[in-house]
Parts: structure tokens; sequence; C-alpha cells
């Protein structure tokens, strides 16, 4: 579901889709679900249909959405009243399948997974709680149901209990990279809850936080968005670990994969350089952004660093000439 139309669980890493019979199950849950078509059972082939009727309505929607938006922009978009009264009637068909198919096969932990899923992305949290904890009873060993169920948890405010699900799916899967990302992402941005679970203070909450960040980057080394989000999570430390920092986004931009990624870690290296009063390099880095994209960003660090420079200039001038007579 596009970002445009919901809201999805901030900061956290989201890893919806149901470990059943979808080509993206072996992407986002990192591993293979698939069930050759001869071999399934009839409720797996209707899951199957269904979900590509909810993937379809889903990228219809969108198509709407974005149209919509450049017609707002010219005047001429559809009312918000209008629009939801639309994909509220296209996505109807598709709740009413995985009502009916959930009827017929109660015990089926992948149907109530999807339908979860489908539950999220129509911002019906308590409902798609419901669902995984229906799931979660039929298939225990399932860690993305774990892993779900601690999304929820975490974005609801149940601080102990995402912490205890996100260390339960890691258990029953320790390859799966999101798992550890997910966690991590909790413990730094929830830290007096992780505090208090752990039994350990912020320095060491950090310290946990940045160690699961670099489990999962061991898994996905080649993950640009997993590495900006560990070394984006040294911002919040203080003091400033500024060398870890710099090694953490000169990984990243290892990882990068364009000139926009690499021009955006650069942003952030020459900040970090900036306020160590690495000025020249910091000014390399800078001259290294050429993007369009980047230049308010590229502009508010020049102009910083100009000032900086030049208030170090005064302060090193010596006294004679910072004090002119004498």
């Amino acid at each position: 579901m596009s970002s445009l139309l919901i809201g999805l669980l901030g900061a956290l890493v989201a890893t919806n889709q149901p470990p059943a019979v979808s080509n993206l199950a072996a992407a986002t849950l990192g591993v293979s679900q698939q069930i050759a078509a001869t071999t399934q059972e009839p409720v797996e082939k209707e899951l199957d249909r269904l979900m590509e009727k909810d993937n379809a309505a889903q990228a219809e929607v969108d198509q709407w959405i974005r149209e919509n938006e450049k017609f707002a922009a010219a005047g001429a978009g559809a009312p918000a009243n209008e629009l939801n009264r639309r994909i509220r009637t296209r996505f109807e068909p598709v709740r009413s399948g995985y009502e009916d198919l959930i009827r017929r096969y109660p015990t089926n932990a992948d149907a109530r997974v999807a339908y979860a899923s489908f539950l999220n992305d129509m911002g019906d949290e308590d409902g798609q709680a419901a669902q995984l904890e229906k799931a979660l009873l039929l298939d225990p060993a399932d860690p993305a149901i774990w892993n779900n169920l601690a999304n929820f948890y975490g974005h609801t405010g149940e601080l102990a209990k995402a912490f205890e699900y996100y260390e339960k799916a890691i258990v029953l899967n320790p390859a799966e990279p999101v798992y550890y990302q997910n966690l991590a992402a909790t413990a730094s941005l929830f830290r007096k809850d992780a505090r208090e679970y752990y039994h350990i203070d912020e320095q060491q909450v950090f310290d946990k936080s940045l160690d699961l960040y670099a489990k999962a980057l061991k898994l996905d080394p080649g993950n640009f968005p997993l590495a900006t989000e560990l070394a984006q999570t040294y911002y919040l430390i203080r003091p400033t670990r500024t060398e870890d920092a710099l090694r953490a986004w000169t990984n990243a931009l290892g990882a990068a994969h364009d000139d926009i990624e690499r021009e955006g870690v650069y942003i952030h290296l020459a900040r970090l350089k900036l306020n160590s009063g690495r000025f020249a390099e910091a000014r390399a880095h800078l001259d290294a952004v050429t993007n369009r994209m980047y230049t308010d960003l590229k502009d508010r660090l020049a102009r910083n660093l100009a000032e900086k420079q030049k208030k170090g200039e005064e302060t090193n001038l010596p006294s004679a000439q910072a004090n002119p007579g004498r």
C-alpha cells in the first residue's frame, strides 16, 4: 500500500507480507515459502489468487492517488471524501475475499497473516493484531508472525512485548536481518523502555542497538538503507562518537548504488567533519555534491562552514593583528 494512502509503522521496517505463497515472501521474510502449483492445497491456490487481487487493487489505488495529486496541483483534483469512497469500494471485494477464505479455512495461519497485512494497509491496526494473534496460536514457530506482532506492539506503546517478540523472531530465524534491524530501531528510539527492559543504561542501549544493526548488516552487507539507518543512529548519541559515526557513514558510502545515494552520504560526512573542525575535508565532500536535490542542504552546510572557518581564523589571529595600535 502506498504511503500516500496510509500511515505505516513509522521507523520500523514493515514485513507484513504473508509468509505464504507470494513471490515477495523470500525478499521480505528471508525464507522461501513458495509451493509448486502442482502440490498446492486448495486453500493455498485460493490465497494465491486473492493476494494477486489484493496487489492489483493496491497498484490501481496507488495510481489513482498519484494522478489525483497531479490534478490537485492543477486545481482539478477530486475531493478527499470522493477519493476515499472510491478506494473503499475498490478494496471491498478483497476484504470480503479474505473474510470468506478465513471463514472456510479458520485454521490456516497463512490466510490470517495475509488478511492481517491487508487490514494493516487499511489502517485497521486492532483488526490486524487480532488476526496475527490467532495466526500465532495456529503456527507459533513462524518467526514472521512474532516480528509483525512486535511491530504492532512497538507502534501501540507496549514496548516490553515488542522487545520480547522481536527476540523470539530472532531465536526462530537468526538468519533474517530484518528482525535484528527492527529490534535495533525500537531500542534506539525507545531508550527509556529499553533501559527498563534490559536493565542497562542509555549508553549500553546504544551499544546494543548498534550491535544489532551490525549483525543485520553482516547478514545483508549490500543493504544501503540499513547501512544508513545504522549511521543515523549516531546522531542520537551524546556525547557524539565522531570517529565511529564517520566509519559508519563510510561503510554506507561503500553500499551506495548510485550518485544520488553517494552524494547523500557526502552530505552527512561533511556535516560530521564540519562539526569536528575538519574544514578542508568537509569542503571536499561538499564539492562532490552536484545533484540539485541536495542544493539547500549543501548551501546551508557551506554557509556554516564559512562561518566556522572565519571564526577559527579570527581566533587564531596573532595578538598584534587582533589588537592593532599596541
